[in-house]
């Protein structure tokens, strides 16, 4: 089971149910932010566990829990994570519930990614500039204020937890 966490803007889109609890995937749960980068709307969308960052056009965000095991499996298809991994992790994201944001951290790091966002995509982007901005996103460390050992490196450490969880 994952559970996505959307911010405020998006409860309204994305009702929060009183079921959701704790994800029990690898990469934990998925909070999601909608921005808008040279007047087109996007979807940022974040594991808790890993800070793993995935960027997709914000269509149809009310069909996100039908559709988000498959645009997590395709961003770990790109960090060339085996796919035993991947698709252990896909299988694990069924059921989807939505529940309200309980970290404060992941939506800190969000606040960051949201505007570093701008400066990874040129004016009139495509999909393919999307997936190089998630690359250099998942590039930055975060929590870089803290000891060097607790410093993550999202790219880095989502495999290190789809690896540790799912590997046998």
């Amino acid at each position: 089971m994952v559970v996505i966490r959307p911010t405020r803007k998006l409860q309204r889109t994305l009702p929060v149910s009183q079921m959701a609890g704790a994800s029990d995937t690898a990469l934990g749960d998925w909070y999601v932010n909608r921005l808008i980068v040279d007047r087109q709307p996007l979807l940022l969308l974040v594991s808790a566990a890993s800070l793993l960052p995935v960027l997709v056009r914000a269509r149809n965000v009310r069909d996100l829990p039908t559709h988000i095991a498959e645009i997590v499996a395709r961003r770990l298809a790109r960090l060339r994570i085996p796919q035993a991994l991947v698709d252990a992790e896909y299988r694990a994201m069924m059921p989807v519930h939505i529940g309200a944001t309980v970290d404060r951290s992941v939506l800190g790091i969000m606040v960051d990614f949201a505007k570093g966002v701008p400066y990874f995509l040129a004016d009139g982007f495509n999909d393919s500039a999307l997936a190089l901005a998630e690359d250099q996103l998942g590039r930055t460390p975060c929590h870089a204020g803290k000891a060097a050992d607790r410093v993550i490196f999202p790219d880095r450490k989502a495999p290190e937890l789809l690896t540790a969880k799912w590997a046998h």
